[in-house]
């Protein structure tokens, strides 16, 4: 009997609140009372939808096309889906890969076949395309072909990657950016501004430097942003409607930055933190292992790579950066975060600031591409062990020069490498740190070597 009148008192309210659309459209998020109804109304992405840009003339003409939407979050990709049926005069449906499975994904593709019969279009948008798997994202194919859809993907991730290429090939792809504080900041006025959808007349003020602030801890993202002021303002009400840098405090306590730990950000970072060592700029390094660490990537991780950098592009210009490597992972193993931070930092710059070689990466990735091109070459009888009578009577070790023995150390009139091969260069020392030094000795032996070559014919 209590379980009828819950029910009863619920229906009720659903009632009140159908009969009410002002009432229940008060009820909706800021972020989606103030989603933009025109291309007018977008912030950022000027590049894309600038007036006479080719996307912006197609939309306003209807004429809409199969695309993937590629961005950060909250720089616009529901809303510029939304518009495009809008303008199209088209059918609206969402689906999200997260929550639908294949069943819902033909339900809804059965439905958009029935509304194109009957002559209406359909904008199928599909967020988080990039979580489907490759016998859901064929499912879209034929209706794509058809025309019974447009299809409008959306994904944080590189496409490239993430989606299979027949899909792609049906698409267009179309890179939107992460909004500007500047844009942001428009995007808060609007909503300060706007009675009907926003916050105008409920007696909010906020001062420039704070309204930037909310801007800037978005970090790009516009649907973020009106929610931190939506917080605020909320707070606000209990201290005569002023949002106060004390207000902001309390909002903005758990800030986080935008970073995905197996996504398209952590492999751009990465690689400005090795671009960065190599272009030896120190401050730029420190910079990207900073974003990385505050990100929450496994310093585990960012010590191997700063390992990799001082194997691949130090070498043996300064070979103190190897060790300098592994013994700040070691200090890292030990000491942990935040102390160990510091050991991954010092390393970082070292490695930006000293001398830079490549020689010896570029030396070991031509002898492999000659290991691969002559195969399972002989090694010459000169170079070979002879343990036993049976081998030196084959030959094995004979004419072996040792090295010691001759002058200077070194035997110049013997080869090293296969018969089939011989004499080869891989490695050029750069006039950088110490492979000044060795450049100048192995230029030396390299022409002794290949004067004792021209005596000996």
């Amino acid at each position: 009997m209590s379980r009828t009148r819950r029910s009863s008192s619920s229906n009720e309210a659903e009632d009140l609140l159908a009969a009410d659309p002002a009432r229940q459209e008060a009820m909706r998020p800021l972020a989606e009372r103030m989603r933009p109804r025109t291309l007018d109304e977008m912030v950022g992405q000027r590049r894309l939808l600038a007036p006479g840009s080719a996307l912006r003339r197609a939309v306003e003409a209807g004429r809409v096309h199969s695309m993937v939407l590629w961005g950060p979050p909250g720089c616009g990709k529901t809303t510029l889906a939304l518009l495009l049926a809008q303008y199209a005069d088209a059918d609206f449906r969402a689906i999200s890969a997260v929550l639908s499975g294949l069943p819902e994904v033909r339900q809804v593709l059965a439905e958009a076949a029935q509304r194109f019969a009957e002559g209406r279009r359909t904008v199928l948008f599909v967020d988080e395309v990039h979580r489907f798997n490759k016998a859901q994202q064929d499912a879209f194919l034929p209706h794509i072909e058809r025309g019974s859809i447009v299809f409008v993907g959306a994904t944080t991730e590189n496409p490239s990657f993430e989606l299979n290429s027949a899909l792609l090939s049906r698409c267009r792809v179309h890179v939107m950016e992460a909004v500007s504080v500047d844009d942001i900041t428009a995007a808060l006025h609007r909503s300060l501004e706007d009675a009907e959808r926003g916050l105008g007349g409920q007696g909010i003020e906020v001062g420039e430097a704070l309204l930037r602030e909310i801007a800037g801890a978005a970090d790009g993202d516009v649907r973020r942003a009106l929610t931190l002021l939506e917080i605020a303002a909320e707070l606000a009400t209990d201290e005569g409607g002023r949002i106060t840098e004390q207000t902001l405090l309390q909002v903005l306590a758990d800030r986080t930055r935008r970073f995905d730990k197996g996504g398209e950000q952590f492999y751009d970072q990465i690689s400005a933190l090795h671009k960065s060592v190599r272009s030896s700029n120190p401050d730029a390094a420190v910079y990207w292992l900073a974003r990385m660490l505050d990100g929450g990537c496994d310093p585990a991780y960012l010590a191997r790579r700063l390992t990799r950098m001082a194997v691949e592009d130090i070498g043996l210009a300064d070979p103190r950066a190897l060790q300098m490597s592994v013994d700040a992972w070691d200090t890292y193993e030990r000491l942990g975060s935040p102390e160990g931070d510091l050991a991954l930092a010092q390393v970082a710059i070292y490695l930006a600031s000293t001398a830079k070689s490549n020689a010896a990466y570029n030396a070991y990735n031509a002898a492999r591409a000659d290991v691969r091109a002559y195969g399972t070459a002989e090694v010459p009888l000169h170079l070979r062990n002879a343990p036993t009578k049976l081998m030196k009577q084959l030959g094995y070790s004979q004419g072996y020069q040792y090295d010691h023995d001759s002058e200077g150390g070194i035997a110049l009139d013997q080869t090293g490498f296969p018969d089939a091969m011989g004499e080869r260069v891989y490695y050029a020392p750069v006039e950088r740190g110490l492979e000044i030094k060795l450049k100048d000795k192995l230029d030396r032996l390299r022409a002794a070597r290949e004067q004792a070559r021209k005596s000996r014919r």
